[in-house]
């Protein structure tokens, strides 16, 4: 086992010092951006995993999603996809290659992946730091090989990105942070020994009359025999990866998710909502007999996953359709994720770097909430006093508020009509 530190979270005002320096973009006294553009960027999952070494077993790669959406700030708000630059680059984390031993996953891409990258760079195409591709409404930099070492040779799952926008003269007009977090985490040395992966390919030669423990079959991509919609593998000669993996080791006595889901240290899911000690997977996913039982049943992994509208009834616009979170958009087209955080790792989460942008738009530190919640400043999401929208309109509503809120990140003028609030002014309470 590798040892590993423990990453705490920032005290509250080294956060707020962090912000000051950092934010490019220009604030009003009560600390809400009013800059004319403003930008807003996630991870598309709260904590992907990647495998510590690639030289015989090889489930997930080094390969994070960053993406961000840019809004011009007006009454309406428009957001641009064109006339500037978005660009994105890891704080303290330039490589990946000669940290540890994940430089095994590109001396073996070409067997693996069936490509040869050059070092550093991802299965598509983008490095740690660069520009990121406009497609439909927003920005996008996929695959980013990131690993969690810093250039310190410090470990720590939660890697940060800083993102910024430039306008065509080059000039910065926006800028933000979001947590890129990633960990390998993976631990099957718990029932599997200190060698796991030679322990596990041997098994599968004992279950299955494979001789994937043969040297001259390693290394093994487990995706290329069961399909993995992860890695884009949704066709292969075997059963789903994630049905094999859930029912084979939902009857081995201890098995928990943060064995394989990242982790002891990391806890995968951290949304202090959504969360408890042990992930509280089970409440969303039901437990690894389940996971697997609803696969063999037709459901297709990483493609049909739970939905907010499942505990969030009654909430309009809530529910996704068909779409994931991850995928969806709502409130003027912005991503479900730019206002309420990464899928495991809703705001507010027990990490600071999660929050960034709650604090950077929004200007509250004592609470911070998703960005438009009435409770940064009052008792519940929905102001603490009701619904009384005159009492609204007098101190937050017109061109000229008496305070501004996390709305006027992108508006403005923020409209006293509660149907074109997000959600229409329907979310709970506790949110």
């Amino acid at each position: 086992m590798k040892p590993v530190i423990k990453i705490s979270a920032l005290p509250v005002i080294f956060l707020v010092l962090i912000l000051s320096a950092c934010t490019r973009s220009t604030k009003d006294s009560s600390g809400v951006v009013t800059g004319e553009y403003s930008v807003f960027a996630w991870n598309d999952l709260g904590m992907h995993c990647l495998n510590p070494t690639y030289d015989k077993l090889v489930i997930l790669p080094p390969f994070n999603n960053i993406t961000a959406q840019v809004v011009k700030r007006g009454n309406p708000p428009q957001l641009v996809t064109s006339g500037v630059t978005v660009s994105y680059k890891l704080i303290n984390n330039s490589s990946s290659y000669g940290k540890r031993a994940y430089g095994g996953f590109w001396d073996n891409s070409l067997k693996l992946f069936g490509v040869t990258l050059a070092h550093d760079i991802g299965l598509k195409g983008y490095a740690l730091t660069g520009d990121m591709t406009a497609t439909g409404n927003y920005f996008i930099a996929e695959g980013v090989p990131v690993v969690p070492v810093d250039d310190g040779g410090t470990w720590n799952p939660f890697q940060v990105a800083e993102i910024t926008v430039k306008d065509g003269a080059g000039a910065v007009i926006a800028q933000t942070q979001a947590t890129v977090p990633t960990s390998d985490e993976i631990n099957c040395a718990k029932c599997h020994g200190t060698d796991a992966f030679t322990d596990i390919l041997a098994k599968h030669d004992a279950h299955n009359g494979t001789r994937l423990s043969d040297a001259a079959n390693q290394p093994v991509l487990c995706a290329s025999c069961h399909p993995s919609p992860a890695l884009g593998i949704t066709t292969g000669p075997q059963i789903y990866l994630s049905r094999a993996i859930h029912g084979f080791h939902s009857g081995v006595q201890g098995a928990t998710c943060y064995d394989c889901h990242p982790g002891a240290t990391t806890k995968c899911s951290r949304s202090l909502r959504h969360t408890s000690d042990n992930g509280n997977c089970t409440t969303c996913h039901g437990d690894l007999a389940n996971v697997a039982a609803t696969i063999t049943s037709g459901r297709v992994p990483w493609a049909s996953e739970p939905a907010c509208v499942t505990c969030h009834t009654g909430v309009d616009g809530v529910s996704t359709g068909t779409a994931l979170y991850r995928n969806s958009d709502g409130h003027g087209n912005l991503h479900c994720s730019a206002c309420h955080g990464s899928p495991h790792a809703m705001i507010p989460t027990s990490q600071s770097s999660d929050n960034y942008q709650s604090v950077q738009y929004q200007g509250f530190t004592s609470k911070v909430k998703s960005i438009g919640s009435c409770g940064v400043c009052h008792n519940d999401s929905r102001g603490g006093h009701g619904s009384d929208v005159g009492e609204f309109s007098e101190e937050h509503g017109g061109t000229n508020p008496g305070r501004k809120i996390g709305c006027h990140a992108c508006h403005t003028s923020v409209s006293t009509d509660v149907s074109n609030w997000p959600h229409a002014h329907t979310w709970k309470n506790s949110n």
